[in-house]
């Protein structure tokens, strides 16, 4: 079984980086009609968030990062309740209508979901998880990088309409040398990938119409009879989307939740990224011109999928067991939805030797970075990526992943940690499994393992300051209570949250928490120190860290604190792309310095 499955493995990582490296030649050239996409767009929460987006987007064209001659926008959701995925592509939809008239019905359009505030992932929350960087590429490729070379064959074997991907996803493939994808059929067509039942119940679930060919293909074109999405194990049976081998076929998996998972006698298809023509397109435009303004989220996969195919039933409509926070329109909305979808094809492209990662989490990113030998394989991840840093041993598998970073030459970073966009001093010791971002550590200094540091540039009344969020890489930020006596029940490094609040000598009252007050977390808990240096926002930050580990007191009374929710508004972009264009000239300078002496 090792033997067969390996030229899959094989013909899939150079067919990764066969693209990468079509990509890495089209940045900084001006594209002809038909040679790229017409548009990307990327949605954006709300104006903060468009505001960063844009001036990345700026940034990475002047650098000529990106391929040139394509209409790049950023698309914000309306100020109001929060719509989901589905509701910024309705949102996205009008932006076009209103940019280009009828001019769009002839495009090909790639439209990335970026619009959460990453709160599993925080590192990406203030500039976004379309821009988290990846361990490879000069300069560091990021998520839209890495999208836009994945999909490089897509746009010109694609009808006009718009490719639908989320930001914190990575799908590769491998078909055959003569083949392509074709997303030239009518009504939605979606990428499917083998997975284990258990990937299955987290993900939307194809239950795909019988086949007429016993024989097992890289790429096949199948007809879907209805979706399901997020299934239990029963439903998967019930529906009868349990697929079992034809002709003994044998290949790894794309569930990569399970990194070496090999032949199982039952697998699902699951989904990814989706396509819907023109034609469809506008079908929805209309729909939401007619409702106007939307109260509820609505879910481009669960809300949209389900309702296609020949066996989709209302009854899904109901189930708001994945729902976040169940609003009265929702169920109402989602039978619109349904009843004008219903009767729309949904075809399915089936990619049986392909790869489907999500890095949208703390534990996934340490995970894929540091420890995930396909991944590293497929893309060419490295441990120590356009970074100053002394050598890592070969032999060893495990490692650290250091990204855009200057770590002198006396620091240590356990395997299995992060660092991005930062400069370690001397005698800086990093645990295992930290994620370390955009941080300045002058000084000697200890971080636990499992440390979670990221450091944030903040404009305030008009003056340039620095915090540091500073938790557990394992903390659930999004975990709320209701009221101030249930605050105990709360976590932060492990420890009961109330027991570090005494630690930090400050009181429960409602002044504790910005934003929302039935809805206290530790994502609103105003808790981390405002300072005038980044270098002095770190110590602090990591003080009141280590006090919670050691339990011994460190007060924070009198310091100005924020909460993450706040350092998100507060945020200054402009400084963090200058730290990072800092760090980068300085690398950069220090590489030409290395080749003049080597040439000598």
């Amino acid at each position: 079984m090792e033997a067969e499955s390996a030229p899959a493995g094989e013909s899939l990582r150079e067919a990764t980086q066969r693209r990468l490296l079509r990509f890495s030649e089209l940045r900084g050239k001006s594209m002809a009609a038909g040679e790229f996409w017409d548009i990307v767009a990327i949605t954006a929460a709300d104006e903060k968030q468009e505001l960063a987006y844009k001036q990345q987007l700026s940034e990475k064209l002047k650098k000529k990062e990106l391929p040139l001659g394509v209409q790049y926008h950023v698309f914000v959701d309306p100020a109001g309740a929060k719509i989901g995925n589905g509701g910024s592509t309705l949102c996205a939809l009008r932006c076009l209508e209103t940019l280009y008239g009828d001019k769009w019905n002839s495009f090909t359009i790639l439209l990335i979901h970026s619009g959460g505030y990453s709160q599993r992932l925080p590192s990406a929350s203030a500039l976004g998880k379309i821009f988290t960087a990846l361990p490879f590429g000069s300069p560091i490729y990021q998520m839209l990088e890495l999208k836009l070379a994945m999909y490089i064959d897509f746009p010109s074997h694609m009808n006009p309409g718009i490719l639908i991907t989320c930001a914190d996803d990575i799908e590769l493939y491998s078909i055959g040398e003569s083949e392509f994808i074709r997303f030239d059929k009518p009504g939605f067509t979606a990428l499917a990938h083998p997975s284990s039942l258990t990937v299955g119940t987290t993900h939307g679930v194809f239950v795909l119409e019988p086949c007429n060919h016993l024989e097992y293909r890289d790429l096949e074109y199948r007809s879907c009879h209805r979706f399901l999405h997020k299934p239990s194990i029963e439903e998967i049976y019930e529906f009868d989307a349990v697929c079992r081998p034809r002709n003994f076929f044998q290949q790894e998996f794309a569930g990569s939740d399970i990194p070496s998972l090999k032949l199982e006698p039952e697998y699902v298809y699951t989904d990814s990224l989706f396509y819907m023509d023109h034609k469809t397109a506008k079908k929805l435009l209309a729909f939401y011109e007619k409702i106007g303004t939307l109260h509820c989220e609505i879910d481009a996969y669960g809300d949209f999928l389900q309702a296609l195919g020949p066996g989709a039933t209302v009854e899904y409509t109901k189930n708001t067991s994945n729902v976040t926070k169940e609003e009265s329109e929702l169920v109402d909305m989602r039978q619109r939805i349904f009843h004008l979808l219903k009767g729309t094809p949904l075809n399915v492209v089936v990619l049986n030797n392909s790869k489907f990662y999500h890095i949208g989490t703390t534990e996934e990113y340490l995970f894929h970075f540091t420890a995930d030998s396909s991944l590293k394989s497929e893309l060419g991840l490295q441990s120590v990526a356009f970074s100053l840093f002394p050598s890592i041993p070969e032999c060893s598998t495990n490692k650290p992943c250091i990204i855009q970073s200057i770590l002198d030459s006396t620091c240590s970073v356990t395997p299995g940690s992060v660092v991005e966009y930062s400069r370690l001093g001397p005698d800086v010791s990093v645990g295992e499994n930290c994620i370390i971002s955009g941080a300045y550590v002058k000084t000697t200094a200890v971080l636990p393992a499992y440390s979670f540091v990221c450091s944030l540039s903040l404009k305030m009344n008009g003056h340039l300051k620095y915090s540091t969020m500073a938790c557990g890489v394992q903390d659930n930020l999004k975990k709320n209570v209701k009221t101030l006596s249930d605050v105990k029940l709360l976590q932060f490094f492990g420890v009961c949250f109330l027991s570090c609040l005494d630690i930090w000598n400050l009181k429960v009252t409602e002044e504790l928490f910005s934003g929302n007050k039935t809805c206290l977390s530790l994502w609103n808990a105003r808790i981390f120190p405002v300072c005038s240096s980044l270098s002095d926002s770190v110590t602090t930050s990591l003080k009141m860290l280590n006090a919670v580990q050691s339990k011994s007191a460190f007060s924070l009374n009198n310091y100005k604190l924020l909460s993450i929710e706040e350092m998100l508004f507060y945020k200054d972009i402009e400084d963090m792309i200058t730290y990072r264009e800092q760090i980068f000239l300085e690398i950069t300078l220090n590489r030409k310095q290395s080749d003049l002496e080597t040439s000598y």
